[in-house]
């Protein structure tokens, strides 16, 4: 893997700034289908969520630049701020101001991902590790997962009409599997050096596109559930975390966790997951 972390982070920020504009085009049209209606067949016809579409795609392929030049433990935490871009651009869209609270999570936000790459220092490992090293880490993230699915599901049966809950949770496994999808992109991209039969013939790309298919799936079925504030903040939390969780269990990456580290590293992901979660709660509130 190359080393160019400066890059990476430019490459991530701007894929972070894609995924933003997509979420919010994204989120208008599936918010729009009835539950009778069919969500994938809809979503198909509709222009606007297929210019979404399109911003996802040049979105990940900007995440795919920034894995090559940096590691997942750099790149993931990078993209949680799609949230940052994308809060005030539908607050601005829907014709209201943002609040001066929640421009003070979004820099919390942005200080905190500062420090967990400062601090923690994220180093390259392994993204060719065999797969009998993915399956037991894999099978306990599928299982949160499916969990996540189920309860969403049951909140949506149950809704009091806003379907908070459903699109919190559908959000959280979504992005999750994106988080999938983020551990195996680097290994199918430098497989294409090898040629395309050494592509088709790795059991690591037909990974990837089911997790990315169920992962813009479940986004779909979270935006249509609920808000945008609602469903966002989970699914750009949970994406970075579960790349971590893989990163740090099969790819043998690593952080510090020695001195002030052992403090500050652990710190900043609860900052992390709090600044965004408030983030969104500040501009649901306006």
């Amino acid at each position: 893997m190359s080393d160019h972390p400066v890059w990476s982070i430019v490459a991530a920020l701007a894929a972070a700034a894609m995924f933003a504009v997509a979420a919010v085009a994204q989120q208008r049209a599936a918010a729009a289908i009835a539950d009778d209606e069919p969500l994938v067949g809809s979503l198909v016809r509709n222009p606007r969520w297929l210019a979404g579409i399109g911003a996802d795609a040049g979105g990940y392929g900007l995440q795919v630049a920034a894995l090559a030049l940096g590691p997942v433990l750099i790149v993931q935490p990078l993209l949680v701020t799609a949230l940052v871009f994308a809060l005030p651009l539908s607050a601005r869209i829907d014709g209201r101001r943002v609040a001066a609270r929640t421009w003070c999570w979004a820099v919390l936000l942005i200080v905190a991902l500062a420090a967990f790459l400062l601090v923690g220092a994220p180093t390259a490992g392994n993204p060719s590790a065999p797969l009998r090293d993915w399956l037991a880490p894999l099978a306990v993230l599928l299982g949160g997962i499916l969990v996540a699915v189920l309860l969403a599901s049951a909140a949506r049966r149950t809704s009091d009409g806003t379907g908070a809950r459903a699109a919190l949770l559908f959000g959280a496994a979504g992005g999750a599997l994106f988080g999938v999808t983020a551990a195996l992109t680097d290994f199918v991209a430098g497989r294409f050096a090898h040629g395309l039969d050494a592509v088709v013939s790795s059991w690591q790309t037909w990974a990837l596109i089911a997790a990315g298919l169920a992962g813009v799936y479940l986004q779909q079925r979270a935006f249509q559930a609920g808000s945008l504030t609602a469903a966002l903040p989970a699914a750009t939390v949970a994406e970075p975390l579960a790349a971590a969780f893989l990163g740090l269990t099969v790819l043998d990456e690593s952080l510090r966790t020695d001195g002030l580290a052992l403090v500050v590293v652990p710190l900043t992901v609860i900052v992390l997951c709090a600044a965004a979660v408030a983030l969104a709660r500040a501009e649901a509130a306006e």
